[in-house]
């Protein structure tokens, strides 16, 4: 293998000449001439590209930056608003962490980031993905950024026998080996880059990388075969009932726990989950329920099947909220079933 400073003059020309347009970041070019990231968009960005894509982020990243431009006006959102905004991209905690860590920011730094890994890490909500990815980034700061795609690149450079999720503190290390002082912000963010656009998971591009010399995966030809995986164990699946109340051009929501799965969103009422579901008995009101068809969705340690229960009437308790209103506000599990009840017209 190549020293690790040809390693990294080659991977950052490479970055120089292709690094991504994202709406939260400050280019190379712009990088070299001044221009410094914004820790607030950094970070936002960094909490909703947590399991989710860039393309499916990015609209809510420029809705949020529209809409709260600082982590000061993040900050004082209510909770609901902040909630409804962020319906859509999923792991519901992270909105609740989001503003935790907003409020936190405003309340004890005056609005201002701290500018190291440790002062980020004392933050609520942020881990050290997180903290490093910031502080790199954001403050230049001599950080060991690892994301999915890092691991990637780091476990075929290697040849990283070890399975994920084990490899984890392996690859860390490996990747540790490559950081350096020069360029900290841009190092991290093309190592990103490369796994996601060239060292991809299925079909990588060997040919465009500026690595491959250095690959041993691609020695063995067998890049696509790292990083090794552990099999995963089957989803268990549970079965549950969604209850669609109407009145007139109102359906009546509930505001689920805070704590626990999709806490804090709005949602259709809806009974236990489980193996074996006996949903009725959740049931708002009494009224004429018929059946309108049922869902089918994938949460991250399950699946579910809801069945959607119809029926017009009113009842106490509820949040009763325009269809329209409530299509913007839900979480996906229950816009497919709002729209399965409205029999696809939303």
């Amino acid at each position: 293998m190549s020293a690790t400073s040809d390693i990294r003059a080659r991977l950052l020309a490479w970055y120089d000449a292709s690094a991504r347009a994202l709406p939260w970041r400050v280019g190379p070019h712009d990088h070299a001439a001044g221009g410094r990231a914004d820790p607030y968009r950094v970070w936002l960005s960094e909490v909703m590209l947590q399991q989710t894509t860039v393309p499916h982020a990015t609209p809510y990243f420029l809705a949020f930056t529209r809409r709260w431009p600082t982590v000061n006006d993040l900050a004082r959102e209510q909770d609901g608003e902040v909630m409804a905004a962020w319906a859509g991209l999923g792991y519901y905690a992270r909105a609740r962490n989001l503003l935790a860590c907003a409020r936190a920011i405003a309340d004890r730094h005056g609005g201002v980031f701290p500018d190291t890994e440790a002062g980020l890490l004392a933050l609520p909500g942020v881990g050290a993905y997180t903290a490093a990815a910031v502080a790199a980034i954001a403050f230049d700061r001599e950080a060991n950024v690892v994301d999915g795609n890092v691991e990637r690149v780091i476990s075929r450079l290697f040849a990283v026998q070890t399975p994920l999720p084990a490899a984890k503190p392996e690859l860390k290390a490996l990747a540790a080996t490559l950081v350096g002082p020069e360029r900290p912000g841009d190092w991290a963010q093309a190592l990103m880059d490369l796994g996601a656009t060239v060292c991809r998971p299925k079909s990588p591009l060997c040919d465009r990388c500026p690595l491959t010399a250095d690959c041993a995966a691609y020695a063995e030809g067998e890049p696509s075969g790292y990083p090794r995986k552990t099999a995963k164990a089957d989803r268990p699946h549970r079965n549950g009932v969604a209850f669609l109340l109407m009145r007139g051009n109102e359906v009546g929501l509930v505001r689920r726990p805070d704590k626990g799965l999709l806490g804090g969103m709005l949602a259709l009422p809806s009974g236990e989950w489980a193996a074996q579901s006996d949903g009725m008995a959740a049931a708002p009101a009494k009224a004429d329920w018929r059946p309108a068809g049922q869902i089918e969705h994938v949460f991250t340690h399950f699946s579910l099947t809801l069945q959607v229960m119809r029926a017009e009437g009113d009842a106490s308790g509820l949040i009763w909220t325009p269809i329209d209103e409530a299509a913007r506000s839900l979480p996906s599990v229950f816009l497919k079933a709002l729209r399965q009840g409205l029999n696809g017209l939303l």
